[in-house]
C-alpha cells in the first residue's frame, strides 16, 4: 500500500479501510485525474444502475452498497422462485412470488444504513434514453444475451461527442457453472458486446428425427416430451414453464421415454433446466464475478487505479474455477463492421439460388446475427417485413422467390432489422457463393 494522507469519509468508523484504498494514490494511480479529498463525496453523489437482481445482481447490489455508493437503481422484471434461494442470498422463502428488484432493494437498505436503492420491476426496454442518461455507470448481471445486446446498443447510441456526460461505461458480468467473465465497455471507444456476439453462439438445435427415433441423451428425451409429446397430447391448454404440475408432466413423459431406450439421467431438475433453458449457476462463481465487476466500478468512480480497458488496455477478464483457479485478461478487437459501433457493412456469404425465406431463416442460426424475427430491405425496396400484419401480407409473396429473382446482386447491401433491437440496423453486403 502506498503511503499518503487518508481522507476520511463522513462516517469514519464504517469506511476506515475503504478510505485507505479509495482516497489515497497507489503505485498505478494517475495523479492528473485523482483527488483523494473529493472521492468519498463524489461516490456518494454518483447514480449507479444495476440491471438484474438474480445471482449476480444480489452480489453486485450488496458490494456497491458496501463500497460507499448511496444512490443505486436496480431493474429486474422477474419474481422470486423457490429455486433461486440456494444462491440469491437476499431472498427468503417468504419472498417467493415477490418482485426480485423490490425485495433485494429493501434487504440491502435495511442492512446498509444510508444507502437508497430504487427498484424497477419491469423490462429494460420499458425505459427510454432520458432514463439511462441520468446514471454515471451501468452494471449488468444478466443471463440473457438479448437483453445484453439491447442495453449495449442503447449506451452506444446515447453517445454525443459534444457531451462528455453522454459516455456511460457499461460493466458486464456473466457466469455459467464454474466459469465467468467481467468486462468494461466504453461506448465507441472499446469493442462492444455486439463485436463479440459470435462468442455467444446459439446452442445447436437437436434435429427432430433424433428426438423422434434415436434419442441418445437424457436431454433428447426431455426435448421429445417438450416438443413432440406435449403437442400430441396437450395435457394443459398452454405450457407454463413455471408451473410445477406442467414440469412434472414433462418429467414423467421424459422418464418413460428414457426407460424405453435405456438412457439414465433424467431428473426433475434436469427437466426444468432443459425446458426453461436454465444456465447452471454456482454461488461462489457469482461472488467472484460480482466482486470483479464492482472492483471496476470502484476504480472508475474513484480513479484510484486504472480500470480494465483504460488507457488502451485489456478490457475483458475471464475466470475459470473448473480445475483450480485461472484468470486471463485480453482486449477483444473492435470490429469496423459491427452493426452497433462500426461503420462498415458485414460480408454475408449466401447462395444466389436461396429463396428469401431461406435467407431470413438463416439469420437466427448465424452466430454473428442471432435474429429471431428479421425484416429485410434492399436499396429502395422492402423485401420482407414481419410487421405490421398488413405489410407482412404484402411482402409475404417474396419469401418463395430466389435472391436472383428479387433482383439482388453480388456486393449489394441489405438492411436487416429486428423488433428486439429497435435501435439497430444490421447492414450486410451480399457475397454470392459459387453454385
Amino acid at each position: 500500500m502506498a503511503s499518503g494522507e487518508v481522507h476520511a469519509a463522513s462516517e469514519a468508523a464504517r469506511w476506515t479501510y475503504l478510505d485507505r484504498v479509495r482516497t489515497r494514490p497507489g503505485p498505478f494511480t494517475n495523479l492528473d485525474s485523482f483527488n483523494g479529498s473529493m472521492v468519498a463525496q463524489a461516490m456518494e453523489n454518483m447514480k449507479i444502475l444495476v440491471i438484474g437482481a438474480g445471482g449476480l445482481g444480489c452480489e453486485i447490489l450488496k458490494n456497491l452498497a458496501l463500497s460507499g455508493f448511496k444512490d443505486i437503481h436496480v431493474i429486474d422484471m422477474d419474481t422470486i422462485d423457490i429455486s433461486n434461494l440456494n444462491r440469491q442470498f437476499l431472498f427468503r422463502q417468504s419472498d417467493v412470488g415477490k418482485s426480485k428488484a423490490e425485495v433485494a432493494a429493501r434487504f440491502v437498505e435495511k442492512r446498509v444504513k444510508g444507502v437508497k436503492i430504487t427498484p424497477h420491476n419491469c423490462k429494460i426496454q420499458d425505459f427510454d434514453e432520458d432514463f439511462y442518461m441520468q446514471f454515471q455507470l451501468i452494471v449488468c448481471g444478466l443471463d440473457s444475451i438479448e437483453a445484453r445486446r439491447w442495453i449495449n446498443a442503447m449506451v452506444v447510441n446515447m453517445v454525443d461527442e459534444d457531451n462528455e456526460d453522454s459516455y456511460k461505461p457499461l460493466i458486464d458480468g456473466g457466469t455459467e457453472g464454474f466459469k465467468g467473465q467481467a468486462r468494461v465497455i466504453y461506448p465507441t471507444v472499446t469493442s462492444c458486446i455486439e463485436c463479440q456476439l459470435d462468442m455467444h453462439a446459439p446452442r445447436a438445435a437437436v434435429p427432430l428425427c433424433t428426438l423422434a427415433s434415436i434419442p441418445r441423451q437424457p436431454e433428447h428425451c426431455i426435448e421429445w416430451a417438450h416438443v413432440i409429446a406435449w403437442d400430441q397430447e396437450k395435457p394443459f391448454p398452454k405450457l407454463d414453464k413455471d408451473d410445477p404440475e406442467h414440469i412434472t408432466w414433462l418429467y414423467q413423459k421424459a422418464l418413460e421415454r428414457a426407460q424405453e431406450f435405456n438412457i439414465p439421467g433424467v431428473t426433475y431438475s434436469l427437466t426444468q433446466g432443459v425446458v426453461k433453458n436454465i444456465i447452471p449457476a454456482i454461488a461462489a462463481t457469482n461472488s467472484v464475478i460480482a466482486a470483479a465487476c464492482c472492483n471496476e466500478v470502484l476504480k472508475i468512480a474513484s480513479n484510484c487505479a486504472p480500470p480494465l480497458g483504460m488507457p488502451d488496455a485489456n478490457n475483458y477478464m475471464m475466470y475459470s474455477g473448473n480445475d483450480s483457479i485461472y484468470t486471463y485478461t485480453f482486449q477483444p478487437e473492435r470490429k469496423e463492421d459491427c452493426p452497433v459501433c462500426g461503420n462498415l457493412a458485414r460480408d454475408l456469404p449466401v447462395d444466389p439460388a436461396w429463396t428469401l425465406r431461406e435467407l431470413v431463416e438463416s439469420f437466427a442460426a448465424r452466430p454473428e446475427a442471432q435474429l429471431k424475427t428479421p425484416s429485410v430491405r434492399a436499396e429502395g425496396k422492402t423485401l420482407y417485413m414481419q410487421s405490421p400484419p398488413s405489410l407482412e401480407a404484402q411482402t409475404r409473396r417474396n419469401l418463395d422467390k430466389t435472391l436472383v429473382e428479387l433482383g439482388l446482386e453480388e456486393g449489394q447491401e441489405i438492411a436487416v432489422s429486428d423488433p428486439a433491437f429497435a435501435t439497430v440496423i444490421f447492414r450486410f453486403k451480399l457475397k454470392f457463393k459459387p453454385s
